[in-house]
């Protein structure tokens, strides 16, 4: 079966075509230069932050124990084709959200290729890495010689996985656009963890159900603007209402002012329209702020951001990526984090004069 699907750019990475690269993605000396270049970068979140800026992060991402794997399993991938997994020691990871489940699993080993730009630890020591392009090439994932291809586009890893299969590779689609307990079900599922999946799901929708109990309880809502440096194709963007950040923000009892600014996705504000929006809180992923150029590139990036409440506040909140930008195993976490700091801020702001 096969269908046309449009759908937006809108979780925690850009969308990636995992096989553009036909030279970056074989196993040459070219790959281990870039797999080098990628596992030297400092872990996200590694310096200290500025004066006054605070870091909300949750520090119980569901994990199980390690397991045998129930192998073959058949699943049915989001494209709508049952596919049959037998061997899963050499994943080609198409995202960090579907890293993050393997690793919840203790199947971190099993990651044999991940995105270059990856932010978790075990995509980084992956043995081989992939850049992100618009252009498809069969070749470069099949020189791979992975044993399965798990992506999570429906739009850009659907037109990827019939030509795999032609070639006898295994492809498991799990569409980034559905809620988190229901993709780590669904990926676990492909490795053989059926149990194990329905575990961290329970887990995972715990957590977001406190974070919502959290949030129920705020005396206000905190406005909230979330701003990226990778979002928008490289260029400074704000995060929209359909972004996983936006969900995030929302179920913690915040609102995302990319939503009452109508910005599609990860969309570019203008330095006018960051002031009208009058955020509270200026929140970022800890690699956005790699990106960034720290502390002077944030601001660089949005000067009109120093004349909003939040900015007159310095009140800039760094979240891990992981936790703020994907849905997967921690972003019940995160939001738990998250919803805990905004009723702390809530209560803050109803003390204030005037309030």
């Amino acid at each position: 079966m096969s269908a046309s699907f449009r759908l937006p750019a809108s979780l925690r990475l850009p969308a990636l075509l995992a096989a553009a690269l036909l030279a970056a993605c074989s196993p040459t000396a070219n790959d281990a230069a870039t797999a080098a270049d990628d596992t030297a970068r400092p872990a996200p979140g590694a310096a200290a932050l500025p004066a006054g800026w605070r870091q909300v992060a949750g520090d119980d991402v569901p994990r199980v124990a390690r397991s045998p794997q129930d192998l073959p399993a058949t699943v049915l991938s989001d494209d709508g084709v049952e596919v049959t997994v037998t061997d899963t020691s050499r994943t080609i990871a198409g995202s960090d959200d579907i890293i993050m489940v393997m690793e919840s699993l203790d199947l971190g080993e099993q990651v044999y290729a991940a995105p270059t730009n990856t932010v978790t630890a075990v995509g980084r020591a992956a043995p081989h890495h992939f850049l992100f392009n618009r252009t498809t090439g069969i070749e470069g994932v099949l020189s791979l010689e992975g044993t399965l291809f798990v992506g999570n586009s429906l739009r850009r890893h659907g037109k990827l996985a019939g030509p795999l299969r032609d070639a006898g590779e295994a492809v498991v689609i799990v569409d980034e656009l559905q809620p988190a307990p229901e993709k780590v079900r669904k990926i676990a599922a492909a490795f053989g963890h059926a149990d194990e999946g329905e575990q961290l799901a329970m887990q995972v929708q715990a957590q977001l159900d406190e974070a919502a109990r959290i949030a129920a309880r705020h005396t206000r809502r905190p406005r909230v603007i979330h701003v990226s440096s990778t979002g928008g194709g490289g260029a400074p963007t704000v995060g929209g209402a359909d972004t996983a950040a936006a969900e995030v923000i929302r179920l913690a009892g915040g609102i995302n002012v990319g939503d009452e600014a109508k910005v599609a996705n990860y969309s570019q504000l203008s330095n006018e329209g960051i002031v009208a929006v009058e955020p509270e809180v200026i929140l970022v992923s800890e690699d956005d702020l790699r990106v960034f150029g720290g502390e002077a590139g944030l601001w660089q990036a949005y000067p009109s951001l120093k004349q909003t409440p939040a900015g007159v506040a310095n009140r800039v909140w760094v979240m891990p990526d992981l936790q703020l930008k994907m849905t997967s195993v921690a972003c019940g976490t995160g939001a738990v984090a998250l919803a805990e700091a905004l009723a702390e801020l809530a209560a803050e702001l109803d003390a204030q004069p005037g309030a």
